[in-house]
């Protein structure tokens, strides 16, 4: 798969219409991941989040430089869920379990991300016992793009959950899936874009 491939495939399944619930089949792709629980907003979500842009920089640096090859440098992604699925819709956050992930391309083999941790443990100390990378399967899933605060997904959480899924005869095969498209750090809150994605049976 040539760059332009990658780019264009992400293209398709990060581009979800914002107005109403889209289909769509998620191919096998490969992450770097890390696992945690508990509030997104202390100390070990933002660590994971650290951790896991210090081993891309290496490996998009080595790809280039050892393989010829390039990417864009995809999303911050996150799966949620928790043992009881309306903490998750109500935003209890110290109730709820997540992995927080990055796009890898489906060329990057185990010695370029070994490198890639090496280098990040260099830089930040010992290894987080979760970091990964893994293979992760969706298929069939069910997409919305909403624009604005992180506090207004719950509102759309909720209609996917308790009206959309029901009302269509489909239930969840898997975790709540939610893409950050942009920088938290550098963009404002109502002007956010995070792709909501449930993969369905």
């Amino acid at each position: 798969m040539t760059t332009t491939d990658f780019r264009d495939r992400l293209y398709d399944l990060y581009r979800p219409p914002s107005d109403h619930f889209s289909f769509v089949d998620v191919p096998d792709m490969q992450f770097a991941v890390i696992d945690g629980s508990g509030n997104p907003e202390g100390a070990s979500f933002a660590q994971a989040i650290k951790w896991l842009f210090t081993v891309i920089y290496p490996i998009k640096r080595d790809a280039k430089k050892r393989m010829g090859k390039r990417f864009a440098e995809p999303p911050l992604e996150c799966l949620w869920w928790a043992d009881d699925m309306n903490d998750l819709i109500t935003g209890n956050r110290d109730k709820l379990k997540w992995r927080l992930m990055i796009v890898l391309p489906h060329w990057t083999d185990d010695a370029l991300f070994a490198q890639g941790v090496e280098t990040a443990v260099g830089r930040l100390g010992e290894k987080p016992a979760t970091l990964r990378r893994e293979i992760m399967t969706e298929g069939r899933s069910v997409q919305i793009l909403h624009k604005g605060p992180y506090e207004d997904l719950r509102n759309i959480s909720a209609k996917l959950y308790q009206e959309f899924l029901p009302e269509n005869g489909l239930k969840p095969n898997g975790h709540h899936h939610e893409i950050y498209l942009d920088d938290a750090t550098r963009t404002a809150p109502e002007k956010r874009k995070t792709i909501i994605r449930q993969p369905v049976i």
